[in-house]
């Protein structure tokens, strides 16, 4: 019962971050506010950004961050905790890198 407790962990958390990330690709620009920070900019500082392209953007690495999850599932079908464990570290791998790169790209840095 436990290993199917972490393989629906695994599968839910691969469905929630797919479907935020497609939330903020499909939004036009609107899902902007919900980064953090950015609705805290003036209108001025704001008119730097494509909106929309900030969202499609972060909704494709949103949608990466999905990915780990699936293996994971199929890891922890054979070896209960590994595959949960792994993924959530790749995950939290990819949101360091998401972190660095947003912080980049706002500050202007290459």
């Amino acid at each position: 019962m436990g290993d199917f407790i972490l393989i629906v962990i695994d599968l839910l958390a691969a469905v929630s971050m797919f479907l935020l990330g497609l939330s903020f690709y499909k939004s036009n620009g609107k899902a902007a506010d919900f980064l953090s920070g950015y609705n805290m900019k003036t209108t001025k500082e704001r008119l730097k950004f494509d909106e929309k392209e900030v969202c499609r953007e972060y909704g494709r690495f949103i949608m990466l961050m999905a990915v780990p999850f699936i293996p994971g599932a199929v890891i922890d079908y054979f070896a209960p905790l590994i595959g949960c464990g792994i993924a959530w570290g790749v995950w939290f791998i990819m949101l360091i890198i998401l972190i660095v790169k947003r912080a980049k790209k706002e500050s202007g840095i290459k």
